[in-house]
């Protein structure tokens, strides 16, 4: 065995042995993409490739609270049903000793292909490092070498930093161009690479950067055409909080815009948060062959509380999202169609009306899908909405309601659990609009929010009890009616 072999068998071990003791553990996800067990972080590789969705992360196999980074790698047939494979990358050559981290993948001549960056810490107590751009190919979809030629770029542009990481790579017109988040005196920026041959690759240029506004790094870019316009998906750092906006330690957004490949100009609009909740970073997209633009988030923030961590674990994928561009140059996001396969018991609410609260005692679970619909025609409350994960004296339980005077969808999770408190507000504007949709994913420690056909996503980590399964309906200082509600069991894949 190389040595790459023996670190990626003992990190398998390793998971596999730990998977058999969180399997049952609190907060453990019935629908989500997590490892085995211990840390995940950010999607990488994402890609359909010989019929089969790919899907790498971020992973720490050693501890629950991250380390050297390894890849995990699940892949499926159909996006919902998920298959663990083996670790595919292990740090440890020169140009990754101390981490791979964030990249991307392509299909090269039949060979899945990886790009990463290798990570080498030089000085850990002062932040020194080095970055590195590194292949690894792979002819059965499990197992990866890493390419001869490593590092294939070896170090930043001549005005960069060593911030230089996370490539998304992707062909056009027969040639092989690199997007890579940068820092220039710390600034965040996004830089642009071209190849022939994904082995020499020649700078081109800063087609994003921060102004001072827009925080000291942009991470995890990804850049792509979606209905005639060019879209960087970007997660930057340091923007300072404004209003409602950016309310999490980190954010990730995009801007839209027209990019010239003769020129490498990108001409681009404001940016634009994608999620509005507590727990969306490093999203990456990809185009499958039904010609969806289809993005995961990491479902969780840098430096939240992780009650899982006390069981072995942390860290989760999104559900798989589809982007669509809107005629107002926004995004919107919702849950793939396949997901109605883990559909299981469908109940459902008549129409009626609500000036109080209901419990709604046929519709209970820590595993559902809901869609609600809320008429705002002679609407007479101050707020209404949805309480999910309730206790039964409904001490516990996440709250999703709208403020019908400050025109804000608001998630309150400040009685969520045992994970961390807080509020997200997002502006909804009532005006051209008879009604309000709420669509939910529910599972055991996660809400995925998505509000009129996914213009507006809320994506949030709680932490219940187990037995906080109850659903409460609530109007306050008025009336709100309820148009109709449909319910489903959702089934546990793993």
């Amino acid at each position: 065995m190389t040595n790459h072999e023996t670190r990626l068998a003992l990190a398998q071990k390793v998971v596999q042995e730990a998977g058999e003791k969180v399997k049952d553990t609190p907060y453990r996800l019935g629908y989500h993409i997590m490892a085995p067990s211990h840390w995940i972080n950010d999607p990488n590789g994402l890609i359909q490739w010989n019929g089969e969705y790919h899907v790498f992360y971020q992973h720490h196999p050693y501890s629950p609270t991250g380390g050297p980074i390894h890849w995990g790698h699940v892949k499926s047939r159909d996006l919902v049903f998920w298959e663990h494979l083996p670790i595919a990358l292990a740090p440890g050559e020169f140009y990754d000793k101390s981490g791979c981290f964030s990249g991307s993948a392509i299909d090269v001549n039949g060979k899945l292909t990886l790009i990463y960056t290798g990570h080498v810490n030089i000085d850990e107590e002062n932040d020194e490092f080095i970055e590195y751009q590194c292949l690894a190919e792979s002819s059965d979809g499990i197992h990866f070498q890493k390419h001869l030629s490593n590092p294939i770029i070896s170090e930043p542009p001549t005005n960069g930093s060593p911030h230089f990481r996370d490539p998304k790579v992707w062909k056009h017109n027969n040639k092989w161009y690199m997007v890579l988040g940068n820092q220039v005196n710390n600034l965040g920026n996004v830089v642009l690479y071209q190849s022939i041959d994904l082995i020499r690759w020649d700078y081109q240029g800063i087609i994003a950067e921060s102004t001072g506004k827009m925080g000291y790094m942009f991470e995890c870019p990804d850049f792509f055409e979606l209905d005639g316009k060019h879209i960087l998906l970007f997660s930057p750092q340091g923007i300072e909080p404004e209003g409602d906006l950016y309310q999490n330690l980190y954010q990730n957004g995009y801007f839209v815009g027209e990019f010239n490949y003769d020129t490498k100009e990108f001409k681009h609009g404001n940016f634009i948060e994608l999620d509005k909740g507590f727990d969306f970073y490093a999203g990456q997209s990809f185009l499958d062959n039904k010609g969806r633009r289809i993005v995961i988030g990491w479902m969780s923030m840098w430096e939240a509380t992780m009650p899982e961590q006390a069981h072995g674990w942390a860290g989760a994928m999104t559900v798989p999202r589809e982007l669509k561009l809107m005629e107002n140059n926004q995004l919107v996001m919702t849950p793939i169609e396949e997901l109605k396969k883990l559909r299981g018991v469908h109940r459902t609410l008549p129409e009626t009306s609500i000036s109080e609260t209901i419990r709604l005692e046929h519709i209970k679970g820590e595993c559902l899908e809901m869609v609600a619909e809320f008429s705002l025609k002679n609407c007479t409350a101050r707020k209404f909405g949805i309480k999910v994960r309730c206790s039964e004296d409904s001490t516990e339980n996440t709250t999703i309601y709208y403020d019908f005077v400050s025109e804000k969808i608001i998630v309150d999770r400040n009685q969520s659990g045992t994970g961390e408190g807080g509020i997200r507000r997002s502006k909804v504007h009532k005006q051209d609009r008879e009604s309000i949709k709420l669509h939910l994913y529910i599972d055991r420690s996660s809400l995925e929010l998505f509000i009129n056909n996914g213009e507006t996503v809320m994506t949030s980590r709680i932490y219940p009890d187990s037995s906080s399964i109850y659903i409460d309906l609530f109007a306050e200082e008025g009336e709100i009616h309820l148009l109709n509600l449909d319910a489903w069991e959702l089934a546990d894949i793993w």
